[in-house]
């Protein structure tokens, strides 16, 4: 094989590797602001299309590249490997730091896009005397399809598990300026200064070796920042960033950078969320319990002696692994998701209802807010209707749905949904300190349920006393709004959540 079909090959290889690099930044950078802003699908959608139109850009600013093009394309290889690579790191140590956060990640994300836009108009041009054109446009175009596939696939299911955020983007970033450094050395001949360009290269190479060794040190101060300097845990799992603090023997949890629960107070959200529905059930011994995989729920839920099993359906296993191992953890929940009436069932709620008949006596809803379309799609009519097969005519089921103070529209949103599919609907609501007022939705397929009832108690609770009336009252600031109803194909929850939260 002559030199020239080695060149090609080799050329073709870098942009292969290219279009994964470039594709994870761009999913590093969604997955980052959806951490650090919220709204997933908000955010994702912005990052791509920002990206999408700096590649255009990109692509048009190539054609005004005529000399010296074996130097430029080494070049746009080694900073797209800095900036894509360094890219998390900066975005995290800025995050606290920065009043216009959002203006600095849409510039790395247009950065690295304008880059990566540029590599193939330049490799055109590189090779438009060495490859018949019609090939040359279909294998570019092949490399550099699949090398996005590729990424793709591998980001959610082995890049973040096993690297997380700021791991991922590094180890790419060495990717790209490892392929930097071949091509100085193998393109030598092409270049104009090729002694500076290797050592560009190499001391790229040598920069993003450097950070990605003290990377954990990186982030645990870039945390710190956020969180104070008494994080005890952290990790990432496919579906979220997990990190716990201990604050004067109080511990809190974080999801996404989003408290979860206080322990010092946490005993409010959990008492309110489930004693209302167990007290006034019939015979509660079989409960399922969508979401609440911190166990917490649970606990409460095993006070009653009548309960005979407990299926829990949470979506992420690294959550509730987490509270069947951790000791701190276990104390809280006291081992509640070890029980042996505990079934755990890790999956998406929304598909399980497809495929599960049975019944139970009592359903406790407890899913983090509806901050983005993934989430809202439980809260949805379409969700509701899917709920009714698992329940007897006589179900009680409770539902956390966010503060009524400070996101009335959305509180009162989840309940008119609720109301449009079953009637019979109470909502109430705790004042809980980590988070203030918090609302909860009680319901039921029964038209003659009395909310009133107390058919069962247990002692020891330190907030909640039986008296459900006393948590029913709502201020002037709290009373119901004019809402829409949320439905799966226009899920106006999300909007109105998004709209009052970030008001806060």
């Amino acid at each position: 094989m002559d030199r020239k079909k080695h060149l090609s090959i080799f050329l073709l290889l870098a942009v292969f590797i290219i279009a994964i690099c470039g594709l994870v930044y761009e999913l590093v950078a969604g997955a980052l602001a959806s951490y650090l802003l919220g709204d997933s699908v908000k955010q994702f959608s912005f990052i791509i299309g920002t990206y999408l139109f700096s590649m255009g850009v990109g692509s048009y600013l190539a054609k005004f590249i005529h000399k010296n093009l074996f130097d430029r394309f080494i070049e746009i290889e080694l900073l797209i490997g800095l900036i894509g690579g360094t890219s998390s790191v900066i975005l995290f140590l800025l995050f606290q730091q920065v009043n216009h956060f959002q203006f600095i990640l849409y510039f790395i994300v247009f950065l690295t896009g304008c880059l990566c836009g540029m590599e193939i108009p330049l490799l055109m041009n590189i090779l438009k005397d060495r490859v018949k054109f019609k090939d040359l446009v279909s294998n570019v175009f092949a490399f550099d399809y699949i090398g996005a596939l590729i990424a793709s696939v591998l980001f959610p299911i082995l890049l973040i598990p096993k690297l997380g955020v700021m791991g991922t983007s590094l180890v790419f970033g060495i990717i790209n300026v490892s392929v930097g450094v071949f091509l100085a050395f193998y393109l030598s001949k092409f270049l104009k200064r090729p002694l500076l360009m290797k050592i560009k290269a190499i001391l790229s190479l040598v920069f993003l070796i450097g950070v990605f060794a003290y990377s954990d040190n990186l982030l645990t101060y870039s945390e710190n920042q956020l969180y104070g300097n008494n994080i005890i845990y952290k990790h990432s799992t496919p579906y979220q960033r997990i990190v716990l603090t201990s604050d004067n023997g109080n511990y809190q949890l974080f999801l996404n950078n989003n408290l979860q629960f206080n322990t010092k107070d946490e005993y409010r959200y959990h008492e309110s969320l489930v004693h209302p529905a167990m007290s006034i059930a019939k015979e509660p011994k079989h409960v399922l319990v969508l979401g609440g995989g911190d166990g917490l729920a649970a606990r409460e839920i095993l006070k009653y002696p009548s309960v005979e099993e407990i299926v829990l359906v949470d979506l992420d296993e690294g959550m509730t692994k987490l509270f069947q191992t951790n000791e701190i953890l276990r104390k809280y929940n006291s081992d509640a998701l070890n029980s042996p009436k505990m079934k755990i069932v890790n999956q998406d709620a929304f598909i399980w209802l497809q495929d599960h008949h049975n019944t139970y006596d009592v359903i406790i809803i407890d899913f983090p807010d509806p901050s983005n379309y993934s989430l809202g799609k439980l809260y949805t009519t379409a969700f509701y209707k899917r709920l009714r097969a698992l329940m007897k005519e006589n179900t009680l089921i409770a539902v956390q749905t966010t503060s009524p103070y400070y996101a009335p529209k959305a509180y009162w949103c989840i309940h008119e949904t609720i109301r449009s599919v079953y009637p019979q609907i109470h909502a109430y609501h705790a004042y809980v300190p980590s988070f203030g007022e918090w609302g909860y939705c009680l319901f039921s397929p029964d038209q003659k349920a009395d909310f009133n009832e107390v058919n069962h108690q247990v002692s020891g609770l330190k907030f909640y006393d039986y008296k459900l009336g006393k948590l029913s009252d709502f201020a002037e600031d709290m009373q119901p709004r004019k809402v829409e109803i949320n439905r799966l194909d226009n899920q106006i929850l999300v909007r109105y959540f998004d709209e009052e939260w970030s008001k806060i």
